[in-house]
């Protein structure tokens, strides 16, 4: 299977350099092929401006969704842009690699996906209408490819629980697992999180490792975070609002994911197979891109 790993840590010699390396080698000996980018390496330029375009749809004022479409539709995207679109294209997974820093990724890495994600192929795809508000959560150009987070912080794991005072690490990380990745299509994979990196001894870092190289091993295999389909049956379109019978009463980011005890209802099934078909013909189309 192909595998990109788009990493972002400036210290190559780092616990974050240690695990990328670990990740490539795990990877490699298991005979999958792995691209890596590593964003500080490459000098990754984080701002999306202007000079994205080799040629602009308009000189008076910069509207980046419409210039962003205008460029990727007429390959007038700069070089390092589309050579990350390709190798998107090219993956079955992605891993994305960084440390968590006040409360999100690097800056580097957030200016990756502004970037790299243009419009038509992460976002603006698909039919608006009555009974569905485009191809997202859950469809999308990335449908039928997986991802996961690998995420080092200093703190402690208490500090990221139902309770702690960071708040749980699950919500912390919602808005880039359910926004940034399940948004255009991702199978989204549970989060493989090091927590209090301070405190790695040669004893604790092969505890990691070990624990890293099961996960990778099961990189197929493992069940995605079970986020509700948009077009599945279970928002009223166009408002986007989960059904009164879905998490009946309760709020905020997990009700937006499907317990396993819940039923689902013959129209709902319908709908869950409909996107599961149109995931699986895109698969294909993006497979020979």
């Amino acid at each position: 299977m192909n595998v990109l790993v788009v990493y972002a840590h400036p210290e190559p010699k780092s616990l974050n350099g240690s695990l990328k390396d670990f990740t490539l080698r795990h990877l490699e000996r298991a005979g999958h092929t792995v691209q890596v980018s590593d964003l500080y390496a490459m000098n990754w330029k984080a701002s999306l401006d202007a000079n994205d375009s080799l040629e602009r749809l308009s000189s008076e004022r910069f509207y980046p969704s419409s210039e962003s479409k205008h460029a990727f539709e007429n390959g007038l995207q700069s070089e390092d842009i589309a050579r990350e679109q390709d190798k998107l294209k090219w993956a079955d997974a992605v891993i994305f690699q960084f440390p968590l820093w006040w409360f999100s990724m690097p800056a580097l890495m957030k200016g990756w996906f502004e970037r790299v994600y243009a419009y038509g192929l992460a976002y603006g795809v698909g039919e608006h209408s009555d009974a569905r508000w485009g191809e997202r959560y859950g469809e999308g150009r990335f449908a039928g490819k997986r991802a996961m987070l690998v995420v080092t912080t200093g703190g402690w794991e208490s500090h990221y629980s139902a309770r702690g005072i960071n708040g749980p690490i699950d919500d912390l990380l919602f808005p880039i697992q359910h926004g940034m990745l399940y948004y255009p299509g991702f199978d989204v994979l549970p989060p493989f999180v090091v927590y209090r990196t301070g405190r790695i001894d040669d004893a604790k870092y092969a505890e990691v490792s070990e624990a890293l190289g099961r996960r990778l091993d099961t990189l197929w295999t493992s069940a995605p975070i079970a986020f509700r389909a948009q077009n599945g049956g279970a928002y009223a379109i166009p408002a986007l609002t989960l059904r009164d019978d879905l998490a009946a009463g309760q709020v905020g980011f997990a009700a937006h994911i499907a317990r396993a005890d819940e039923g689902v209802d013959e129209a709902a099934e319908e709908a869950t197979e409909e996107v599961k078909q149109r995931a699986e013909a895109n698969s294909s189309t993006m497979s020979i891109a």
